[in-house]
């Protein structure tokens, strides 16, 4: 069995793949495997994928004959990977040498379910590095206590798959795969689950993955109907979390959270196609409505002036009966 598989995602990024692969070979070793996944890319990817199966060790090269999106290419990396360990790179990002290492030497050593760790942040020139929105370092706790305060950043709202490392219990256990078919917003459904049902995580830091921001061809990007599936996904976070033995407890976050990528959206709505923004309307009207709706009017509430105004506006006026109750 190899100690560590990584699961690597490609669709038409042939102009940034070569620095992806180069960092795979750098974090090369003898008992690791890279699972890279075609996405049934249309550009060169596939021959730069099909040179690094023969070149760098350890590499198997996966291709779906239709375009699936980026949960559906993770899930089939998952299902070929034979690793004790597992990890997340996106074909247009790349690796500091060494890190895979690294980060398979702290979670061996801590012995949790899985660890997260901090990133780069790449816009051109321009580097940041991003913090997991959690205080204690290298210190194992549960999962679950990293979900809370709603009124603040927490490890829920750091959803990158690929900013940690997680055993292989977790997917035996089905913690790892993603909801088949979502484009974006993927990885919400899939952090929340982790966080509720993991028994033990640690944050990290180390940050050595470089995430590549402002590429031509990522859904962040392009203004299509694609995007509008962060409401599909978000729409089982809460289902998920109101199904949780502390739902009175989560149920606010999940809420707070949903809301404030409809803000987020409604903030860009220019970058979006017309149609699209009709729907994106239209949805996110009908998502409002579907919220508990004590929790939302709480959230609201809560919210600073400029979103909660845009909320509710967004929600319309509630219907009441003869009695005055919420319709």
């Amino acid at each position: 069995m190899p100690k560590l598989s990584v699961v690597v995602p490609f669709y038409n990024v042939q102009t940034y793949a070569p620095d992806a692969l180069k960092s795979l070979e750098l974090n090369a070793r003898d008992d690791f495997e890279f699972l890279l996944v075609d996405d049934c890319s249309t550009d060169g990817t596939p021959d730069l994928l099909e040179r690094a199966a023969r070149e760098l060790p350890g590499a198997v090269h996966l291709r779906h004959e239709r375009n699936g999106g980026l949960a559906t290419a993770r899930n089939t990396g998952l299902d070929a990977a034979n690793g004790e360990y597992l990890a997340f790179l996106d074909g247009d990002d790349w690796l500091a040498p060494g890190h895979l290492a690294r980060t398979l030497a702290a979670i061996e050593a801590l012995n949790c379910d899985f660890v997260r760790t901090d990133h780069v942040k790449c816009t051109g020139r321009t580097r940041s590095v991003q913090r997991v929105p959690y205080g204690p370092q290298s210190v194992v706790a549960d999962p679950r206590t990293a979900i809370l305060p709603a009124d603040r950043a927490t490890s829920v709202d750091y959803p990158y798959a690929w900013a940690g490392m997680y055993h292989r219990r977790l997917l035996d256990r089905g913690l790892l795969h993603f909801t088949h078919g979502l484009r974006t917003a993927e990885d919400r459904p899939w952090i929340w689950r982790l966080h509720r049902e993991a028994e033990s995580f640690a944050a990290v830091g180390m940050p050595g993955i470089f995430y590549r921001r402002g590429v031509a061809t990522s859904l962040t990007q392009i203004g299509d109907e694609r995007q509008l599936d962060f409401i599909r996904a978000f729409d089982q976070v809460l289902s998920d979390t109101a199904a949780d033995v502390e739902s009175d407890l989560l149920l606010p976050k999940a809420v707070r959270t949903y809301c404030a990528i409809i803000a987020h959206h409604f903030g860009s709505i220019e970058r979006f196609e017309p149609d699209v923004a009709r729907k994106l309307r239209f949805l996110s009207r009908a998502a409002l409505g579907r919220m508990p709706q004590g929790v939302l009017d709480l959230v609201l509430d809560s919210m600073d002036g400029e979103r909660s105004t845009l909320l509710r506006r967004v929600r319309g006026r509630r219907r009441t009966t003869a009695r005055g109750a919420n319709a």
